[in-house]
């Protein structure tokens, strides 16, 4: 069918106005499935973070996407139909439809998912911790103002971490978690790892002394116990229940994860110990003595990978000894990472460096893209080993 194309009278102004973004096959899905729901277009939602400065980001309910501009050797002309206001009674051919040029773009937009960038509640949170030596309120928590030495700093709020991270929902709950960090009338606040430590003992020692099933706790009477045995506030333990297991509001019960349970004592150990290693041996018996008779199957190192480093205790000895190495202490460039880690060792089996890539890949075929790049891959009777690409002098 023929048209008359013809230019915007308020191209100048329109120039530069539209973008072209590519959806992968799973944001499309969820576009279609949305627009074709029944009773109208659902919830679902596409939001664009990204401080100044910041490369933007483009985040669903639960992942976030790089936004990347790739250049098109072909120019796409967007054009719509005309407004009354647009169309010239001077058409060569009003027999013809009018379509207007609004813009013209030389690029698209495209979408790759990325890793949410939750490093930066780690600054952001920094001098906020709340630890056993905090004045109570009527919460049970003093959440008013946080005090950094003499200095005051203003309270961070989930509606600041929801602006300021560049994360889904579902991503930056998700780390609130993993990161231990409290939200008490929406003001977030990282809980002490030697408080923590304390509390997951005190939880241990008290499903003992009261013969509770760990798999079906009753919420009040644990919390009305670590309250007034130990002053632990409810708003803190019901919050460290979550972290630990899953709570039921109906039934008013608490399942605990056994695993991380055992796995955040174990790590409690570790950092009391950061300074220095501890003999591998010494250190299973006394996490085992820790979690109790009833948890000490469960106690394993592997609850712990991408939090130590084990090594002969002596050349040529069978004896080894841990030592407190984190994840969260690496830098999130894929470069500085893992100059980082070929700093530490210059030589890392498979199995032992996996653990520290895993915040800063996808799945583990971006893992294994970065292994490729960064790293020399070669293999022996012990397995896959790998040494740096680069020299770095220590």
């Amino acid at each position: 069918m023929d048209h008359n194309l013809r230019f915007s009278t308020s191209s100048n102004t329109d120039q530069g106005s539209y973008k072209l973004l590519e959806l992968p096959p799973e944001l499309y899905k969820l576009l279609e499935e949305s627009l074709s729901s029944e009773g109208g277009p659902s919830a679902s939602s596409f939001y664009i973070k990204g401080q100044p400065g910041e490369d933007a980001v483009l985040c669903t309910q639960d992942k976030t996407y790089a936004i990347r501009s790739v250049s098109l050797s072909n120019s796409i002309l967007v054009v719509t139909s005309p407004p009354d206001s647009d169309v010239s009674s001077e058409s060569e051919d009003n027999s013809f439809p009018n379509i207007i040029i609004r813009d013209q773009l030389h690029e698209i937009l495209e979408l790759t998912q990325a890793i949410p960038k939750l490093h930066k509640l780690n600054t952001l949170l920094k001098g906020r911790e709340y630890g056993e030596d905090e004045e109570d309120n009527d919460d049970g928590m003093n959440v008013e103002q946080v005090h950094d030495g003499s200095q005051d700093i203003r309270d961070f709020t989930y509606t600041d971490a929801q602006a300021m991270i560049q994360a889904s929902e579902a991503e930056l709950n998700r780390g609130l978690r993993e990161r231990r960090i409290l939200r008490i009338n929406e003001i977030l606040r990282p809980i002490s790892s030697s408080y923590l430590n304390k509390i997951i003992q005190f939880i241990l020692n008290t499903l003992a002394a009261l013969s509770l099933d760990h798999d079906s706790v009753p919420v009040e009477k644990l919390c009305t116990t670590l309250a007034d045995e130990h002053d632990v506030p409810r708003i803190v333990s019901v919050q460290v229940m979550g972290w630990f297991g899953s709570v039921s509001e109906l039934e008013g019960r608490w399942k605990m994860e056994v695993d991380a349970v055992v796995r955040e004592a174990g790590l409690g150990i570790l950092k009391d110990a950061q300074d220095r290693s501890l003999d591998r041996d010494n250190l299973i018996s006394t996490w085992k003595d820790l979690v109790g008779d009833k948890f000490a199957s469960s106690v394993s190192l592997d609850l712990l990978a991408g939090n130590y480093l084990i090594a002969p205790a002596a050349p040529y000895s069978d004896h080894q000894v841990v030592k407190y190495f984190s994840i969260s202490s690496l830098p999130v460039d894929p470069a500085q990472r893992f100059a980082d880690l070929f700093l530490t060792r210059s030589k890392w089996k498979n199995e032992d460096i996996v653990p520290f890539l895993s915040d800063i890949a996808v799945n583990s075929k971006e893992r294994d893209k970065m292994l490729l790049k960064y790293a020399r891959a070669t293999t022996n009777a012990e397995g896959v080993w790998y040494t740096s690409r680069a020299q770095y002098n220590g």
